[in-house]
């Protein structure tokens, strides 16, 4: 059977894999006796894909995933010291407070994974209150006091919890009280009140992450009696009621979605019927500010696993109320826009693990190589909305993936820049991938870069043009040519007869030629190419005592000239420039007799 979809303009996409269905945290981890759904087929090169129904991630009496759990908690010896100073303290003052470490750090020791994010929870006092005390026992030993900081809680932003948090033996520990939480009929902010463990665990957003490790007794807590249960079997579960769960606080929602993808754990039945509730996604989009969505969403493409994580938010449909797009769009949104932004993201996935690191490496003045990555995979995200506009409250025209990124996550304005750029970056990419392999367009090129005072030589004009898009993208051409890779169809297969795996093989040896292309030309670093000659340098031997854009032509010029003549000094730059001078006066003189 065959669907019809509408297509970013020139885009293709050939990378999913013909061998298995992709795991996802809506999807069962094992094989079930239930009758699998029909893949369906895109009209674009007959791919199969995943179908847009949400697969059980239950079957009713199939074998569960096995979790390797430890029986018990295994401290390093920091953590040991860090431990041992909170009991001084205890004992020192007489406070007779149960200290348990909460959430995370329990989930990971027991998976046998390190952390530091260490959250104490205290049974008798206020985070502050015990951060004090803790100075006060430093001060009596002679060791220099440590500031404390307080994070106010937020009602209005599902932010209840006030957390005092302070550096103990070089590592940041946050300090809470045990709660309760009470809501009223009418109200979506409960009244908190100093509660009991189990109370505090079940308030908790995931059974994963309401265990306790306490201090004191040196032994995990399980008060919600799931916890360890479904951290064995694999499962994401809210300890009470999950659409009320999510109603009190909605972004623990995306919290769900993320610890499924970065464990590779299984949604229950109920939790995916709450997250995809109407109520729940309305108050997910009005309750919770963007900022926060944006945090947790940043945190999953950064995850080892940010393909499931943005096909859970897909198949939850979510995806409008966590990438909200602006009014008034040009062209109207495409028809299954998440579900493509998602088929994108997978290719992007696939051929990065096959090609390797390489793709991330943009020198050693550029962004780490997890924020290539980062900023890449949001790249392929957002391919089939690049091309979008929006007018902004100026009347003035702006992709629509900025606006995502600025205002829909609230993400770094330069992230939104960079992201951009590597969209359109990747478009003059396609034609000097062409180019490279082919002189088929070496002329037409050529007459593009030439004018009247510059004509680049023939056999230049690759290293020129690919010069100029590497200044233009910096540290980010290897993304921006992976993109280019990626989506285009005269830079990939053009022929609809290959494998899945063969086209992922060939867009890989693509992507490696052009680099090494690249790289033969010496043009990794390029744009560190300083200017032989400045303005001023330039309105001398032009002779002209003031600037303009007579000056910025000649500045573009001077680019491409040094692009063309990589060994040129500053006197044969000079010479050049009289000369054109010359020419171009002599031929205006002979075209006006």
């Amino acid at each position: 059977m065959s669907i019809r979809l509408l297509l970013p303009p020139r885009g293709s996409l050939l990378l999913l894999s013909p061998l298995r269905r992709r795991r996802t945290p809506t999807s069962p981890p094992f094989r079930t006796t239930a009758t699998a759904l029909p893949y369906r087929t895109c009209s674009f090169f007959g791919l199969p894909t995943r179908p847009f129904t949400v697969v059980s991630a239950m079957a009713e009496g199939a074998q569960q995933r096995a979790v390797e759990v430890r029986e018990s908690v295994e401290l390093t010896e920091k953590e040991e010291q860090i431990f041992g100073r909170l009991l001084d303290v205890v004992r020192h003052f007489g406070l007779g407070t149960q200290v348990r470490v909460a959430g995370g750090w329990v989930r990971d020791k027991l998976l046998g994974k390190d952390s530091t994010d260490i959250d104490i929870a205290l049974d008798n006092m206020t985070g502050q209150n015990f951060c004090e005390r803790v100075n006060e026992y430093s001060e009596f030993i002679g060791e220099e006091q440590k500031g404390i900081g307080v994070i106010q809680c937020n009602p209005d932003q599902s932010k209840h919890l006030e957390t005092a948090t302070m550096l103990i033996y070089g590592i940041w520990i946050d300090f809470v009280n045990l709660r309760s939480e009470k809501y009223a009929e009418n109200s979506r902010i409960p009244t908190v009140e100093i509660g009991t463990a189990k109370e505090d665990a079940f308030r908790r957003d995931l059974t994963i992450n309401s265990l306790f490790y306490n201090i004191n007794t040196k032994s995990v807590e399980d008060l919600t009696g799931r916890g360890l249960e479904d951290l064995k079997k694999g499962l994401i579960a809210t300890p009470l009621p999950a659409k009320s769960t999510f109603l009190d606080d909605p972004l623990r929602v995306l919290r769900a979605i993320r610890f499924a993808a970065r464990f590779s754990f299984t949604l229950t039945e109920d939790l995916k019927e709450a997250a995809s509730d109407e109520k729940v996604k309305s108050e997910l989009g009005s309750k919770i500010s963007r900022e926060r969505i944006g945090h947790e969403v940043d945190k999953m493409m950064s995850d080892q696993h940010p393909v499931d994580a943005m096909s859970c938010i897909h198949d939850l449909s979510l995806f409008s109320v966590v990438f909200a797009f602006p009014d008034k769009l040009d062209p109207p949104v495409l028809d299954k826009h998440d579900w493509l932004c998602v088929l994108h993201i997978e290719a992007a996935w696939n051929l990065a693990r096959s090609i390797g690191h390489s793709v991330f490496c943009g020198g050693s003045d550029s962004k780490s190589q997890d924020e290539q990555q980062r900023l890449c995979l949001y790249s392929a995200l957002f391919i089939p909305v690049r091309n979008m506009v929006y007018m902004d409250k100026k009347s003035k025209k702006v992709p629509v993936v900025s606006y995502i990124i600025r205002d829909s996550l609230k993400l770094k304005a330069s992230d939104a820049d960079t992201i951009v750029d590597i969209h359109v970056a990747s478009e003059k990419f396609a034609e000097l991938v062409l180019l490279l392999e082919s002189s088929e367009n070496l002329e037409t090129i050529k007459e593009k870069l030439d004018d009247e005072y510059l004509e680049i030589p023939t056999d230049l004009v690759k290293r020129v043009l690919a010069g100029l898009i590497l200044r233009e993208i910096k540290g980010f051409w290897r993304v921006a040519l992976f993109i280019s890779t990626l989506i285009y169809p005269e830079v990939g297969n053009t022929s609809g007869s290959l494998s899945k795996q063969d086209d992922l093989q060939l867009r890989k040896e693509k992507y490696l030629s052009v680099e090494r292309s690249i790289t033969d030309l010496d043009l990794d670093g390029v744009w560190k190419m300083k200017p032989l000659l400045d303005g001023k340098a330039i309105m001398g031997v032009m002779e002209v005592k003031s600037g303009g854009p007579l000056i910025g032509k000649w500045q573009q010029r001077l680019v491409k000239w040094q692009l063309a003549h990589p060994e040129g000094t500053v006197e044969e730059c000079k010479e050049w420039m009289k000369r054109s001078q010359q020419q171009s006066k002599r031929q205006k003189v002979e075209c006006s007799t």
